[in-house]
């Protein structure tokens, strides 16, 4: 399979540069007129399925919202996968898995191998016990054509207690991530296969991102609170790097599929007015 990141690139560069992230929250699932539960949680995705695969570059499932519902969440969240790959749209699945030795490779096993039902192009991940932790997942996404989007700046305040923090040599822990995946992605053409995840709504953070060499991954936009013109303060002269990711913003409009994919384009527009 061709590489992650050249995928990535092309999808960007065919059909825009937007993530549309599928986060069934229950207040979301409940102002679609739909129930809390597995046949509730099917609609919402199906919907999500007919308004976007096809029409954006990635997709990005949150599986925590899934996984609620137990065994039957998961079935449609493998549904959910399927359908939108063969549709042609890139699907970051949302895990933000982190652990050491066999069970980081277990992780890998889920949702990087080609075989998995569950296999995603791609995944979140936390690298808080090391990067060198993630090297299980990031290894088994080489060799399968998938990638790693591993979490250095986000969002959420609490966040800074640990990514900003500095190590002794003076670099902060987000600065540190980046330099790692820096070192994966060196030499890698047209775009690595590891990216970031920096939040939109982070400001002016000082991280040193133009020798990153792949996929800067911005949430926190629309209702989190980020706007397109955030993205400039954040990632300077990386810009070229940036895939905004909106949910809410995109998925309020629903539950019509034309409401859906008006909001979609209104969005990527709004998008390439600066990317």
């Amino acid at each position: 399979m061709e590489r992650f990141g050249a995928r990535l690139r092309t999808a960007m560069e065919n059909l825009g540069p937007l993530c549309v992230g599928i986060d069934p929250h229950p207040q979301l699932l409940s102002a679609w007129g739909l129930t809390d539960d597995p046949a509730g949680l099917r609609s919402f995705s199906e919907t999500c399925v007919s308004s976007i695969a096809g029409r954006v570059a990635v997709a990005k499932p949150q599986s925590a919202f899934f996984e609620r519902h137990g065994s039957a969440g998961v079935s449609v969240l493998e549904s959910t996968i399927r359908q939108l790959r063969d549709a042609g749209t890139l699907v970051i699945l949302d895990v933000k898995r982190g652990d050491i030795g066999s069970t980081a490779a277990a992780y890998a096993d889920a949702y990087l191998d080609p075989t998995s039902p569950l296999a995603a192009d791609a995944i979140t991940a936390s690298p808080y016990l090391g990067f060198g932790s993630l090297r299980p997942m990031i290894d088994r996404a080489l060799g399968a054509g998938a990638g790693v989007f591993v979490l250095a700046l986000t969002s959420n305040p609490e966040g800074a207690q640990v990514q900003r923090a500095v190590g002794p040599d003076g670099t902060t822990v987000a600065q540190s991530m980046i330099d790692a995946i820096a070192q994966v992605n060196a030499g890698v053409e047209p775009l690595g296969d590891i990216g970031a995840v920096i939040g939109a709504t982070v400001g002016r953070s000082a991280l040193e991102l133009s020798t990153v060499n792949g996929p800067l991954l911005a949430p926190g936009l629309g209702a989190q609170g980020g706007t397109v013109d955030d993205l400039r303060a954040v990632f300077g002269s990386a810009l070229d790097l940036v895939l905004p990711s909106y949910s809410r913003e995109i998925l309020g409009q629903g539950p019509e599929v034309a409401d859906l994919r008006a909001a979609v384009t209104r969005t990527l527009d709004d998008v390439r007015r600066l990317l």
